[in-house]
Order: structure tokens, then C-alpha cells, then sequence
């Protein structure tokens, strides 16, 4: 009998130590900071130094009990790099209460309802003859191809952003690093 709970307390440590292997396999680091699979998108962005801006633009439009539900949403996340490419004063203007509505719709823009990883992404694309149509939760379509190894996006004006860190794994979805804004 004693060997019988040894045998199951050494199985029991095991598995302990293959569930925190893998959720340590999954967290990734992004803008200096771990993100953690457990927490969800907000939770995990406001600690990246490369997602300022976008942390106070989600603010900003009244957008974070939405990222902090259930989910799942997959987010192209743009960085402040990104957000720097802009024209001058953009960000600024955005930010503004009183476009709160613009603002809005180029961050839902970034956003599609669902769980879509690199893998789901792929097989999208290789489904779709080279490309993949995702409607965001804006209304509009990003499209999706494959450049080599990379991810691309591509929004309705024709620019096109690449996916720097992608399956950057959350409790409520997915989110892929982007360096560029994407537009509606």
C-alpha cells in the first residue's frame, strides 16, 4: 500500500511539473515583461513597455471590460513604434474625448471575435488559396496571407502590418504583436 501512494504521489508531482513546463512553455515575453496564458488581454498588456499606447488608447475608448471578458478575441496588437508611423498628431487627435467614437473603431479594427493562433491562421490562408478574410469586431475585413515565415495583415486601405511575436496566449484569447496600425 505504501508503495502504491508513492507511486501515485510521484505520478501526481509529474504531472504538476509537465502542467507548469507547459504553461511555462507558453508564456512569452513581450515589451520586457512575461505574458502569462492565466491572465487575460488587458492584465497582460498593461505590463508590456512596448504597448503604452495602445494601453491608453484602450482606456481611452472605454474598451477594457470588454478585453477583460470571456472572450475569446484574437488581438493584432500594435506596438508604440507602430503608433509612431502614424502622421504626426494622429494618436493625439484620437485620443481626444471627443473622438471617442473614431477611436473606437480603429481599435475594434485590431480585433476579431475568436481564439485564432498561428496554426488556425495558416490553415485559413492555405484554405483560402493564399489568403484568409477575418471580420473584426469593428464590422470590417483584415485579410491574412503568409510572406516565407511571416504572418501578414492586411487592412482595407492596403496596408499591411507584420506579426512580429505571434501566440502570445491569454485566459480570453490570442493576441499577435503587430508593427503596424491597421486601418478601417
Amino acid at each position: 500500500m505504501k508503495k502504491f501512494a508513492r507511486i501515485l504521489a510521484a505520478a501526481a508531482l509529474g504531472l504538476g511539473l509537465a502542467h507548469s513546463g507547459a504553461q511555462a512553455a507558453m508564456t512569452k515575453m513581450v515589451g520586457g515583461a512575461a505574458m502569462y496564458p492565466s491572465k487575460n488581454i488587458v492584465e497582460n498588456a498593461i505590463h508590456s513597455k512596448d504597448h503604452t499606447t495602445l494601453v491608453a488608447a484602450v482606456k481611452a475608448a472605454g474598451l477594457v471590460d470588454t478585453l477583460e471578458s470571456p472572450g475569446p478575441f484574437t488581438v493584432f496588437a500594435p506596438t508604440n513604434a507602430a503608433f509612431k508611423k502614424l502622421p504626426a498628431g494622429t494618436v493625439d487627435g484620437l485620443l481626444k474625448p471627443d473622438m471617442k467614437s473614431q477611436l473606437t473603431s480603429v481599435l475594434t479594427y485590431h480585433v476579431v471575435a475568436g481564439r485564432y493562433t498561428a496554426r488556425d491562421l495558416d490553415q485559413a490562408v492555405k484554405e483560402g488559396g493564399g489568403q484568409a478574410s477575418l471580420k473584426t469586431v469593428e464590422g470590417e475585413p483584415l485579410t491574412v496571407t503568409r510572406k516565407g515565415k511571416t504572418i501578414m495583415v492586411t487592412d482595407a486601405k492596403g496596408g499591411t502590418a507584420r506579426v512580429t511575436i505571434p501566440d502570445v496566449m491569454q485566459s480570453n484569447g490570442v493576441i499577435h504583436v503587430v508593427n503596424k496600425v491597421l486601418m478601417p
